[in-house]
């Protein structure tokens, strides 16, 4: 495992991480230690998670196993609130807090690494957000900030608005961001993805900050899996594979794929780990997240971060350049 770090996170940060959305499930308890436990033997100490994934259920069990384990100092969680919902838009200081008091209480936890948004509203100025963050900062609750579906005008504003009153910024921001483009919605209107042409802006503002990245569905909803081929896409017809092909499936996708596939035949390795080794190898700074469902996908996934690309493989990769 290659590390990276966060700014007021004092942990190595796996440039790898692992979600938590598969976890909690009814009765999967011994099976969701034997994945945790193979991702921490992997390296892996960057988790991701959210007050909602499973109504909490995800958090509580993430939560449990550091507790048994005793590794509550070896992890890095960004556990993240203010999700959208029936009610309307909750972005809000209230909501941060509500939130922020939700995931400490199901992880058991006495502070979070990083509290992130998870989703925003730009009708809502940046100014109290950042001050209700800064409250808990400085009430030992939280370490770090980020922003999950956050433009990055939006952070730099907030940015700049904690950088004129002395107060801390956002360290960490998780668009969708992948090998793969990103051409739908998958959430209707509230996901942020900087891929693509109409990302190009926002991957130079990263590059050029050098902002932590921790892009979410690295994977692209498992267009790199295997599964999704260009003959086979009508049989999936419900539920995140339906997703998958309404938001990835594509053929300029596809032409990333076989080029990751030949790629990943040369080095021995999966299209997969060929698509995460893309990202820590391009130019920003990532730490792309997955979400392992066995023990040897998340082994695999691990060893992704020591497979060394040249620049000119990913710009093949990447569709930029004919010849590598």
């Amino acid at each position: 495992m290659k590390y990276g770090s966060i700014p007021d996170v004092e942990k190595p940060v796996s440039r790898i991480g692992q979600g938590s959305v598969v976890f909690g499930g009814e009765g999967k308890g011994e099976q969701d230690y034997r994945l945790l436990d193979a991702a921490l033997a992997a390296g892996i100490t960057l988790f991701d998670s959210a007050h909602m994934y499973g109504g909490g259920r995800c958090d509580k069990a993430l939560g449990q196993w550091v507790r048994d384990r005793g590794v509550r100092e070896k992890i890095v969680l960004m556990d993240k609130g203010c999700h959208h919902d029936r009610s309307g838009n909750r972005v809000t200081p209230d909501h941060i807090t509500e939130d922020l008091h939700t995931c400490l209480r199901n992880t058991g936890f006495d502070y979070l690494d990083v509290f992130a948004f998870h989703r925003d509203d730009p009708a809502v100025p940046v100014g109290p957000l950042m001050e209700r963050l800064n409250q808990h900062i400085r009430e030992g609750k939280v370490r770090a900030l980020g922003a999950s579906n956050w433009t990055h005008q939006r952070i730099a504003e907030a940015n700049a608005y904690a950088a004129e009153r002395g107060l801390t910024g956002f360290a960490v921001s998780s668009p969708h961001y992948s090998l793969g483009q990103c051409i739908d919605d998958p959430w209707g209107g509230t996901a942020v993805t900087i891929t693509g042409e109409a990302g190009k802006f926002a991957r130079a503002w990263y590059e050029a900050n050098r902002m932590a990245l921790v892009p979410w569905s690295a994977l692209c909803g498992g267009l790199f899996s295997g599964r999704f081929r260009r003959d086979n896409m009508q049989a999936f017809t419900a539920g995140g594979d339906l997703r998958t092909v309404r938001c990835y499936c594509c053929e300029f996708n596809f032409r990333r794929l076989d080029r990751a596939a030949e790629i990943g035949r040369e080095k021995k390795a999966s299209v997969a780990q060929i698509a995460l080794a893309w990202m820590l190898n391009g130019p920003l700074n990532c730490f792309p997240l997955t979400a392992g469902a066995t023990e040897q996908e998340i082994r695999d996934n691990a060893a992704a971060a020591e497979i060394a690309l040249t620049a000119e493989e990913v710009a093949w990769l990447d569709l930029r350049s004919d010849t590598r």
